[in-house]
């Protein structure tokens, strides 16, 4: 957002955006009515692993009990800054490996900001282990991973919150109240979804050696181990198919999970997808730059395309969602949505909320995402009044199970060049077992797939 003088216009909408978020806290969004201080764990103490974990400090009672990476310098860099902000309380214990974390420090909170082939193997152990989690998106690498998290988690009756904060999100709680919701956009029939930001890493870097503070070997876990080309960390691994599931994976889950959440759909009925490395194969990422997918719904088509080359579609809107209804049009993204009439003149607009004045601390933390930060707090919130009340919070695992396996059998049918029907009950691709095999990866010894029916 610009930090220019705005105009009336802009102040205005501004002022919209600061009521709606004051009615959101009156209605109890805002407020969590602090209960007993929580023992907290964080596994993964990078990038957003700490900004997850510093919202969570923000707006609860909590003791941080320990903290677990790979990267040693990592570690210690998260720890002392997890120390400042509690100063008063016993500095928390580090570990390399999560199951010996799990085991000693008994967390009644666990955080997961791993990479993506790490979120099921964590999530399901501190789930035995007796914790709830707040597991980053998308919930795993493969479908019956998420299969496998989603068993644990009802057969030990424990919330699970994914990361997919849209749900969480002011203006978007505004615009599926207000406009959603109150039936103005009439019967839906079409979505189209996008990101067209210039995110996939090109880069052919050297092998070198593996740093003594880096354990790259429990880092990969049960992914195949690749020869080491520099530390992973802030993106390089999600340039590769073998840690996560490309741009789909990362960027596309988010749009269908909130259009979903907006729209109250389920699992599709179909899925389709083509794409590839159409543009720059020159590195060694192997994730698609271009793709498009098409979920489909009875009478509703929902369409996906990405490109990391050449420009947005809408500038306004480069990463974002466009509902298309009879009566009008919801254009949403992190930063704003716009509701535009068929008829008449009066257009709806919010801009996304900050937070500055209440959190100042937003102001000088370092890699912040100052516009996630208001909904990463309410989604919080949201984790911690489900565990209170035993109730499924907005971003159940239930619902990051459908979003993730979804976005990641888009990629099953670009690869095959073909649709595919999944099959949640029988947890298979009707008739197709090509398709069905590739429901779940091979890992890498000795770490052990887990199974939804062995849970």
């Amino acid at each position: 957002m610009s930090q220019h003088p705005r105009n009336r216009r802009q102040f205005l909408q501004i002022s919209a955006a600061a009521l709606a978020f004051t009615a959101l806290r009156a209605n109890g969004m805002h407020r969590y009515t602090a209960g007993p201080v929580r023992r907290v764990a964080l596994i993964g103490t990078g990038w957003y692993g700490k900004s997850d974990l510093f919202r969570l400090m923000q707006v609860a009672p909590v003791q941080v009990v320990a903290l677990c990476d790979a990267d040693q310098h990592q570690l210690q860099s998260a720890a002392a800054l997890v120390q400042q902000r509690q100063p008063a309380q016993k500095p928390p214990a580090l570990y390399k490996d999560y199951r010996n974390m799990l085991a000693e420090a008994k967390p009644d909170i666990v955080l997961i900001g791993t990479p993506d082939h790490w979120h099921a193997l964590q999530t399901i152990a501190a789930i035995q282990a007796g914790a709830h989690v707040y597991v980053q998106k998308p919930i795993s690498v493969d479908v019956l991973e998420g299969e496998a998290m989603l068993a644990a988690a009802r057969k030990y009756n424990k919330v699970v919150q994914v990361g997919t904060q849209r749900r969480s999100t002011p203006h978007l709680i505004d615009a599926k109240k207000h406009i959603v919701d109150a039936g103005l956009l009439g019967k839906v029939s079409h979505v189209e979804m996008c990101c067209y930001y210039h995110m996939r890493n090109n880069e052919n870097p050297p092998l070198q050696p593996v740093p003594d503070f880096f354990d790259y070997d429990m880092w990969t876990g049960p992914a195949p181990l690749r020869p080491f080309d520099g530390l992973p960390h802030r993106g390089w691994w999600r340039s590769f198919m073998e840690y996560g599931n490309g741009i789909m994976g990362d960027m596309c889950i988010h749009m269908f999970d909130a259009v979903r959440w907006l729209l109250d759909l389920g699992w599709p009925s179909r899925i389709s997808s083509t794409g590839g490395i159409y543009q720059n194969n020159s590195g060694k990422s192997n994730i698609a730059d271009t793709q498009s997918a098409l979920f489909e719904y009875d009478h509703l088509n929902c369409i996906w395309q990405h490109r990391t080359w050449g420009t947005a579609a809408d500038p306004e809107y480069p990463w974002s969602f466009k509902i298309y209804g009879e009566k009008g049009t919801l254009c949403g993204s992190t930063m704003q949505y716009d509701f535009i009439p068929v008829e008449g003149t009066k257009k709806i607009h919010m801009d996304v909320v900050y937070e500055k004045e209440k959190y100042p601390a937003d102001l000088t933390e370092k890699d912040i995402e100052l516009h996630a930060a208001a909904a990463t707090r309410l989604h919080m919130i949201n984790f911690l009044q489900a565990i209170d009340h035993g109730t499924r919070p907005v971003a159940d695992i239930e619902q990051g199970h459908i979003s993730t396996a979804s976005c990641i059998l888009a990629n099953i049918a670009m690869q095959l060049k073909r649709p595919l029907q999944y099959n949640p009950l029988l947890r298979e691709v009707t008739g197709d077992a090509e398709a069905t095999a590739l429901l779940q990866r091979a890992y890498r010894g000795p770490w052990v797939h887990p199974q939804y029916n062995t849970i």
